[in-house]
């Protein structure tokens, strides 16, 4: 007779249970069901402000009291420099006074040293622009003076009236588009005066 205590070769071993207090599956999340946002479940809602820690400051551009991962509002006005107003001013001066003033001096070295010349010529439908070939350098020079004159000119039109449209030196750009309107004006002006008075004491007329 066999020992009750000693394994029988074909005895089925016992299925083991669960020992007390072991781990089941919640029914239900351990921290409660999730947050939800505008309605949909499961959704992230996003902290009301942003805090930062002691210590740690706010970066640019965001608000302690705005949602986080929002920078605040910039209602800064953006600052527009006047810099291509002032630049077409200072180019509308150049046409007209400095191209005026080159003009003006060889207009009256031209009436100079072509003065007498021009009044022993007979006055006929031709003109004999050998005449002009002592003073061709005065001649050069105003003809220089009149393009360089008209391209800045037109150079100053133009960016004055871009400085007014977007407010870049908008005084300024107002003055450059008067000061380049009315210099052709000034430029025949000047021309017409200093070719005159040399022609008057290029031929002794005035004495």
């Amino acid at each position: 007779m066999s020992d009750p205590a000693e394994p029988q070769p074909n005895a089925v071993p016992p299925v083991p249970t669960a020992p007390q207090g072991a781990w089941a599956p919640p029914a239900v999340p351990p921290f409660g069901a999730p947050q939800t946002s505008g309605g949909t479940a499961g959704a992230y809602a996003p902290p009301a402000g942003y805090a930062p820690p002691p210590g740690y400051p706010v970066p640019a551009g965001y608000s302690a009291s705005a949602p986080y991962g929002y920078g605040a509002a910039n209602t800064a006005t953006p600052t527009r420099s006047p810099a291509l107003g002032r630049i077409a001013l200072l180019l509308s001066l150049i046409a007209t006074g400095g191209a005026g003033l080159v003009a003006a001096i060889a207009s009256f070295n031209i009436g100079l040293g072509a003065g007498r010349e021009l009044t022993m010529r007979p006055f006929d439908a031709g003109f004999d622009w050998s005449v002009l070939t002592p003073v061709r350098e005065w001649v050069l020079m105003g003809e220089i003076a009149f393009w360089v004159g008209t391209a800045l000119g037109i150079w100053a039109l133009i960016q004055g009236i871009v400085a007014i449209v977007t407010r870049r030196g908008r005084g300024a750009g107002i003055a450059a588009v008067v000061i380049a309107a009315v210099g052709p004006f000034v430029f025949a002006a000047l021309v017409q005066g200093f070719l005159t008075a040399g022609l008057a004491a290029g031929t002794g007329i005035s004495g």
